[in-house]
Order: structure tokens, then C-alpha cells, then sequence
């Protein structure tokens, strides 16, 4: 299983939904970084379940514990090793699951991968395997920090089924993300994507969306090209989450629809550097970091558990109904949020260790 992502900065994650714990090990990351459980615990704080009516009611308080790599509060340059204990079990509500995979879930296929799968959660096709990552991105932020002074990096929900916010990239926080339990900044898109959410939850249904991830202070020359072009390392670690199903930087497909004379983006001096005058390429040009902001959206889609019943079939073959049990997300894009910010600072950090080394 290919559990392991970076080539520097390298994260290992492990554990399954209802085992005993989840978390991850983090190689590369350089010595005398201060580090404590408390850099890492707020971005945790907001991918856990149960923090609002629109999330899974499973209580979980995913406290992180740092169980290796440092010494008096400072990294060691030796292997980080993080854990988070899961608390809040059910693997009862999974029993009817064990004879009917759940359509569009990933039961079946790792089944067939694997000749066994966990038997209740969904073992490490679940979101709670996210954890490990949400954790070990936050100490790749915290590096990041320390060489570059305006790096930041936020995520917001753009959009929850038809429901599309307009949101400006000016002034945007995650203090600004969070003030609604959507994560969308836009307040009129906010309380119809959350009516929208709550009549799916009443209704036992889920809803899909999109969630706009943008990222400032990013100095030019990142990525490798020609196959660890930055936005492929990105791309490949969006679409290794749960649930998404598409990936799009920049323009996008929106891009397929404008000339080239409209597209290309011009350069002009920008406080003292060459910068462009629009933003199409989305911060990145021939796979290369060039200065400007890094923007990317990625597609979620519905969470696969619903409590409506399903017409599907067993194992055998046979015909069947099920109405999955258990507690699961009516749309999981808030919680994908600190995920995404995550990810996107573990590809950043590998990509300036890799250009670090090159110089």
C-alpha cells in the first residue's frame, strides 16, 4: 500500500477509522524547528468531527501526541512520529456492511485489492486517515514559516451543489473562513449552502461541492519538472484525498473557452520584481513556482454513506436494500478545508527542500 507521500519532506500515515489510533510519521523535516503538540493541535481542532449541526455527530477530540523527534520542544531531524487515539467507536453500525458493499464506497475495491477489508469505518479508505496528514502538514506550514515571512496558505468552500460564493482574494483569512460552520466567506452563499446542508442531513442524503484553496508568499522556481511539475505534485496530492474527484489550477477548464490573446498573462514590475498583470496560469508556468499567487479549486464529491435506502446487491450477487447506519457527514467540504491547506503545505515544503538541495 503506497501509504507515503514527498520526496524530502516525507509523511507516512497509518491506522484505520475504528482501530485503536490514527496519525502519522513525518522524515525530512530539518532540525531546530520549534515544535510543540499546540502548533499542531488547531488545525486538527478544525478537521475533527462534531463541530457543528452540518458534521458527523461522532465526538471525537483528535488530540495530537507527538510521540518522537524532538527534544524540549525542538525538532531533532530524526523521524517525527504523531498519534491520535480514536475514542468515539462504533464498529457495530458497520455489521449489515460486511455482506453489502456501500455503492460508490470503497468497500468493494479494496476487497478485491486486498482479498480482506476492515471490517467497520471503512479502515483506511475513511477520512479519519486525513489526520495523520492534517498533522504533519501543519509542521511543514510551521518550516515554511520560518524562511518565508508572507507565506500563507487558505481554503474555502467556492461552492456546495448548484450554491456558488463570490469571494475575493483580498483580505482573505482563515479568520474570514471560519466565521460561518460552512467555511465559506461569502455570508449570502454561506446561509443557503447551509440550508442546503441541513435539508440533506434531515433528508438522510449528502451534498458534494468545491473547495478554492490559494496560496500567497510562494517564491518563484518551485517543482521539477517534467513529471514533479509543481501543480502535478499538487494535483496528485488533492486527488489522493477521500472523495475528491477533480482537480483544476488556475483558469482550469474555464481556460478551454478564452483565446490566447486573452489568457496569456503579461508581465509588468510588481514592487520591485517581474510579476504578471492577471493570474490565469494560477502562480504557475511550465511547472515552475513564478511568483504570483498559487490558486487551485478541487471537486468533492457526496459522501458515499447515506441513510437512504439503496437499492444495490450483496457480495453474492444477490439483490438487496441498504440503509447505511453509523454517523457520517451530510457534506464533508467544511472538513476538507484544514485538509486541503494541509497537503498544499506538505507539496510546498518538499518542493523547497528539493530546490534548497538543487542550489
Amino acid at each position: 500500500m503506497s501509504s507515503t507521500f514527498g520526496t524530502l519532506f516525507k509523511v507516512t500515515t497509518f491506522g484505520e477509522s475504528h482501530g485503536k489510533a490514527v496519525g502519522a510519521i513525518v522524515d525530512g523535516c530539518p532540525s531546530r524547528l520549534p515544535l510543540t503538540e499546540a502548533d499542531i493541535q488547531p488545525q486538527l481542532d478544525r478537521r475533527r468531527p462534531g463541530q457543528s449541526s452540518l458534521t458527523t455527530p461522532r465526538d471525537e477530540a483528535d488530540a495530537v501526541t507527538i510521540l518522537s523527534g524532538t527534544e524540549n520542544g525542538v525538532t531533532l531531524g530524526t523521524p517525527i512520529g504523531l498519534a491520535v487515539k480514536n475514542r468515539d467507536q462504533r464498529p457495530g453500525d458497520y455489521g449489515e456492511m460486511a455482506v453489502l458493499p456501500r455503492p460508490s464506497h470503497a468497500d468493494y475495491s479494496y476487497l478485491m485489492k486486498y482479498g480482506i477489508k476492515a471490517s467497520s469505518g471503512g479502515g483506511r479508505s475513511s477520512a479519519r486517515e486525513t489526520i495523520g496528514r492534517v498533522a504533519a502538514g501543519a509542521i511543514a506550514e510551521k518550516w515554511l514559516k520560518t524562511h518565508f515571512s508572507d507565506l500563507s496558505i487558505t481554503a474555502y468552500v467556492s461552492s456546495v451543489s448548484e450554491i456558488a460564493a463570490e469571494v475575493s482574494a483580498e483580505g482573505l483569512s482563515r479568520a474570514l473562513v471560519d466565521a460561518t460552520p460552512v467555511r465559506c466567506p461569502d455570508a449570502d452563499a454561506a446561509r443557503k449552502m447551509i440550508a442546503a446542508i441541513e435539508q440533506a442531513r434531515d433528508e438522510k442524503d449528502s451534498l458534494g461541492g468545491t473547495v478554492t484553496c490559494i496560496c500567497r508568499g510562494i517564491p518563484s522556481g518551485l517543482g521539477e519538472p517534467v513529471f514533479d511539475k509543481l501543480e502535478a505534485k499538487l494535483a496528485q496530492a488533492m486527488l489522493s484525498l477521500p472523495a475528491v474527484k477533480g482537480f483544476e489550477i488556475g483558469s482550469g477548464f474555464a481556460g478551454t473557452r478564452m483565446r490566447g490573446s486573452q489568457h496569456n498573462d503579461a508581465f509588468i514590475q510588481k514592487n520591485g520584481r517581474l510579476g504578471t498583470k492577471t493570474n490565469y496560469s494560477g502562480g504557475i508556468q511550465g511547472g515552475i513556482s513564478n511568483g504570483e499567487p498559487i490558486v487551485f479549486r478541487i471537486a468533492v464529491k457526496p459522501v458515499a454513506t447515506i441513510g437512504l435506502p439503496q437499492e444495490t446487491a450483496g457480495l453474492d450477487g444477490r439483490p438487496a436494500v441498504l440503509e447505511a447506519k453509523g454517523r457520517h457527514d451530510p457534506c464533508v467540504l467544511p472538513r476538507v478545508v484544514p485538509i486541503v491547506e494541509s497537503m498544499a503545505a506538505l507539496v510546498l515544503a518538499d518542493a523547497v527542500l528539493r530546490q534548497a538541495y538543487r542550489c
